[in-house]
């Protein structure tokens, strides 16, 4: 009896001849996709280097924007400045973390004794979405330690006060949005089992949220990264202004190239995560739709 259950069980999970066939096609589809991909690119890639290299003015430009020995020149400088940038990001990442959720919480709460916080956070969100964070950073940079209230501090502080004020406001627009599609029937059942509001916001509500726009949130990390180079607007010796330096020195502007790639070499680890917690993301909530 054992055994007769045994061999049922095991026929019941193989595979019948019309699966095993459509699992050939779709192998057969994904190498032909890659093929053709593969193809494709590397005829896009010619073609745009010899359109490139064949103009009249490449010589000029492959002097002025990519000159081998400037660029391993200003290559220590301009390193030296990415690491303030490095430090600016770390900073403002976890100071928007918790502004933005701050904030996302305050628009969520519920009743009219609220209505003056969920219209301060509001406002705030509107105000600092409307205006670039360039006017931020020379309002928050210049206009801040005018006002002496503060004793003298580095550019680099303001400039990472500038971007928790404009990043929060984007931020917290992410968690709200999360915090809002989590179905009400999970605060009422968190209520109904005694959970206070924060108790219900902290171990049912936020948990869900977070995972529902993890995606979004690190996008907005992956923009961050690149606007962290307009600290140098306030002075800062940052990567783009270390590469500004190198380029009025040299008079080539290589060290911006230079930069640009160092720049594009911090936010990839962050692109292809991104990339793959998009796509975890999506198999998850698509898994048994597809035919």
């Amino acid at each position: 009896m054992t055994d007769a259950a045994a061999s049922t069980g095991d026929a019941a999970w193989r595979p019948s001849e019309l699966e095993l066939g459509r699992r050939a096609f779709r192998r057969r589809q994904t190498r032909r996709s890659i093929g053709v991909s593969a193809i494709s690119t590397v005829v896009l890639a010619v073609a745009l280097g010899f359109a490139v290299v064949g103009s009249p003015g490449w010589a000029r430009v492959q002097e002025t924007f990519f000159d081998p020995e400037v660029a391993l020149a200003s290559l220590p400088r301009i390193l030296q400045g990415l690491w303030l940038n490095v430090q600016v990001l770390v900073f403002a990442s976890m100071g928007v973390l918790v502004v933005a959720l701050v904030l996302a919480t305050l628009r969520t709460l519920r009743g009219p004794v609220f209505f003056p916080l969920r219209a301060l956070s509001a406002a705030y969100t509107d105000l600092f979405r409307g205006i670039p964070l360039i006017i931020v950073l020379y309002l928050v940079g210049f206009g801040i330690p005018g006002l002496d209230f503060f004793e003298r501090m580095p550019a680099a502080f303001w400039g990472t006060i500038a971007l928790i004020l404009t990043y929060s406001a984007y931020v917290a627009e992410v968690f709200r949005a999360g915090i809002e599609a989590v179905h009400p029937s999970q605060r009422l059942a968190a209520r109904s089992l005694g959970l206070s509001h924060a108790q219900t916001m902290r171990r049912v509500v936020l948990p869900q949220a977070v995972r529902r726009v993890t995606p979004a949130l690190m996008n907005d990390f992956v923009a961050m990264q690149k606007d962290v180079g307009l600290i140098s607007v306030l002075g800062a010796v940052d990567a783009v202004k270390a590469a500004q330096i190198e380029t009025a020195h040299f008079f080539n502007y290589t060290p911006y190239v230079v930069a640009g790639l160092l720049f594009v070499l911090l936010a990839w680890p962050t692109i292809r995560l991104t990339d793959w917690v998009s796509a975890r993301t999506r198999a998850r909530e698509q898994a048994g739709s597809l035919v």
